[in-house]
């Protein structure tokens, strides 16, 4: 095991942030020029970006799944809002609670564990003081606004939202944190959609200054069927340029908020004495359209880079700063780099492979691939969600045509994408020249040898990754106690 990050004989203590719906190009310290995010960048100069890293799910619960246990999402079934982590199944949290770790879950994000677990994984959870406004917007400007979930300017009405709850509740602890080591995880809803803010932030950026959104004709050759299904049910093309650099600004002001917040958690953290000893952690799980493609939102088989490329960051407790790896990296990677720092060996099979040598030399090589998986079988469309209003679209198109939705597979090395789609055309795109991956280049003979590269190493991944056998084993001819049959009696 590698030493402590901060060289000494302590364990690190953790804080662990993980917003939702935010895009990697949102953030200066990812290259965005525009961006308002001094808290992050700063948290980014002293310790590592990683560039090129993935989620392995882009829709919310499959991806929280997946990092905390380092599994991908089709091992055990996690590809639903709502097959959650089971006391069965390992994750981050229990796995450092049971080796002494003081774990605090600030708010109470039910999109995670199923019942029971929470308790398992941590010591205290909750708020300091509860939220008053509700997560999700119910009314919008008109029709148009709603279908593209821009809600607009929030007032200033004194309620407080689960984001500002989390983090009054993680400052209040800070404040007298355990003597043992410990972990603050702290999961965020901004800037998840509906798009609203209140002031500082509704007006921050320049309307004029957003730029244009990848536009529906961006993409040269076949694109997945859901694009086009999605921008005509949801009358999308109604959007004029002005209304997306709108949506676009509020979406901007929204993760301003966010940086902010973690600005407030990092000041907590400095004023409570331990941030010399103290691993910061940060990363989100999926992107957002925010008009790319003339769609927005999300989509559970979106395999585009603004849905799953990541802004992962780790800082702080001794860590080297000024660091930035290029090289590919899964979300999965997060559970051994933490165990790895923390001194305590995972207690379970998982497909992570540990940070740790990169965070020490950026340089280093890590991985060749990086994958993501979505999306479900015609057969599976009985399970898939029936959302409410504004989200009643997106899940009546999912049932009305399983095949939108259908399972799709991406793998990404440092210059290309390969999707591989159940029911459509494959995609493959040259990142070192196409970054957004707008031309899509499958089945052109020049490519034909790296399509079938990366075909076969989809196909050794599913193998290799395809089940984990428990570390525990089960007695074999166990004894039996059963009843007698009747006719003994």
């Amino acid at each position: 095991m590698t030493a402590p990050a901060t060289g000494a004989t302590e364990r690190p203590n953790f804080v662990i942030v993980v917003p939702d719906q935010l895009r990697a190009d949102a953030l200066g310290c990812f290259g965005n020029d525009r961006a308002r995010t001094p808290h992050l960048d700063a948290l980014a100069a002293d310790g590592t970006v990683f560039e090129q890293a993935y989620v392995q799910h882009p829709v919310c619960s499959p991806s929280r799944a997946s990092f905390l246990t380092g599994w991908y999402p089709h091992v055990r079934g996690h590809r639903t809002l709502t097959h959650l982590l089971q006391p069965d199944e390992p994750n981050l949290l229990r796995t450092l609670k049971d080796a002494g770790y003081h774990i605090t879950l600030a708010g109470t994000r039910g999109d995670t564990f199923a019942p029971g677990v929470t308790e398992l994984s941590a010591d205290e959870y909750g708020f300091a003081e509860e939220p008053t406004r509700p997560s999700f917007a119910k009314s919008f400007p008109s029709d148009t606004w709603a279908r593209a979930f821009y809600r607009g300017k929030l007032e200033s009405d004194g309620l407080i939202d689960h984001d500002e709850a989390a983090v009054r509740t993680a400052e209040r602890w800070l404040a007298s944190p355990p003597s043992e080591p410990w972990v603050l995880y702290v999961p965020l809803f901004y800037p998840h959609c509906p798009f609203r803010a209140e002031e500082p932030y509704f007006s921050l950026h320049d309307r004029e200054g957003m730029p244009d959104p990848l536009p529906a004709s961006a993409t040269e050759g076949a694109e997945p069927g859901f694009r086009e299904a999605i921008r005509r049910s949801y009358g999308l093309d109604r959007l004029s340029p002005d209304m997306w650099r709108e949506i676009s600004a509020v979406y901007h002001g929204m993760v301003t908020r966010l940086d902010d917040h973690v600005g407030r958690i990092q000041a907590a953290l400095h004023d409570s004495g331990a941030a010399d000893r103290t691993v910061s952690v940060f990363f989100a799980d999926h992107g957002e359209y925010l008009g790319d493609h003339g769609l927005i939102e999300k989509w559970p088989s979106a395999m585009e880079p603004c849905i799953t490329r990541d802004p992962l960051i780790i800082s702080g407790g001794g860590l080297p700063g000024g660091g930035r790896h290029a090289g590919m990296v899964e979300l999965v990677d997060v559970l051994p780099t933490v165990l790895e720092l923390a001194d305590v060996p995972a207690r379970h099979r998982h497909f992570g492979r540990s940070l740790v040598p990169v965070l020490h030399d950026p340089g280093a090589e890590h991985r060749r691939y990086a994958f993501t998986e979505g999306g479900f079988t015609e057969e599976e469309e009985p399970q898939m969600e029936r959302p409410p209003f504004p989200y009643d679209l997106k899940g009546g198109l999912q049932h009305e045509q399983p095949r939108l939705v259908g399972k799709a597979v991406a793998v990404r090395d440092r210059d290309w994408t390969y999707v591989w789609r159940l029911y459509e055309p494959p995609e493959l795109y040259h990142r070192a020249e196409d970054p957004h991956e707008t031309r899509n280049l499958a089945g052109r003979p020049e490519y034909a040898a790296t399509e079938r590269r990366l075909e076969q190493a989809l196909l050794r991944w599913q193998v290799e990754t395809a089940d984990v056998i428990p570390y525990t084993a089960d007695p074999r001819f166990a004894p039996v106690e059963l009843a007698a049959p009747a006719a003994a009696r």
